[in-house]
């Protein structure tokens, strides 16, 4: 039940933030391109709620899908677990920093440095 009510106030919030966001966007290129902000890709990661808040916690499919199209970009997938969304949302960077080698991604930029955290 705990856990039902942490994804609820996630989605809650996401959205919320979504909504702010963009009464406030600009269009200027970011670390994801000029189409979106990290705070937008964000809600991409979702189904990865559990597993960016808990290291034991099992990486969805979905969740491995996501993070492979945005750690194409590796800048991008480090502003999103740096992003006030991502904040907001309970996630830890440390844990949600894991993420990419927890789905045994082969093309995952190993060592990249994102904040004071570097990609295993």
């Amino acid at each position: 039940m705990e856990s039902h009510i942490k994804v609820f106030f996630f989605i809650l919030g996401l959205l919320v933030f979504v909504s702010i966001s963009e009464i406030q966007s600009v269009e200027a290129a970011g670390e994801c391109g000029r189409s979106t902000t990290p705070d937008n890709e964000a809600m991409k990661l979702i189904p990865c709620a559990s597993a960016a808040q808990d290291e034991n916690a099992s990486v969805s499919q979905s969740c491995c899908a996501q993070v492979q199209k945005i750690g194409k970009n590796p800048s991008c997938l480090c502003a999103v677990v740096l992003s006030n969304m991502a904040k907001m949302s309970g996630v830890n960077p440390k844990i949600a920093i894991t993420i990419p080698k927890r789905c045994n991604l082969d093309n995952r930029p190993i060592g990249y440095k994102c904040g004071p955290y570097t990609l295993p």
